[in-house]
């Protein structure tokens, strides 16, 4: 994973209902009926959402009749997880501080 789809995540996960989303979806698959009740948003702002969630890869999207079933991209987030995970304050343990 590069910085540029690290940015991305980061950017679509700045917004506080899209964190809301990714929090529930990382509990498993969900249908857009069960997001728009919980999180008491309308249909064309849960559209919004799920597109720029799913332009950075972040989700998956599955049709099944009239409804959209979502979840989280395992993939992209383990390989996001460990870029953030990475980062660190100091790599050298000896360096002093000034």
């Amino acid at each position: 994973m590069n910085t540029q789809d690290v940015a991305s995540i980061c950017k679509a996960a700045g917004d506080p209902n899209r964190l809301k989303i990714i929090q529930m979806l990382t509990e498993g698959e969900m249908c857009a009926c069960r997001l728009l009740e919980t999180l008491n948003i309308a249909q064309p702002t849960l559209s919004h959402h799920m597109k720029i969630l799913s332009d950075c890869n972040l989700v998956n999207a599955r049709k099944e009749g009239k409804w959209t079933y979502y979840s989280i991209n395992c993939e992209t987030f383990s390989e996001f997880r460990t870029h953030i995970g990475n980062l660190t304050c100091c790599r050298n343990k000896d360096v002093k501080k000034k």
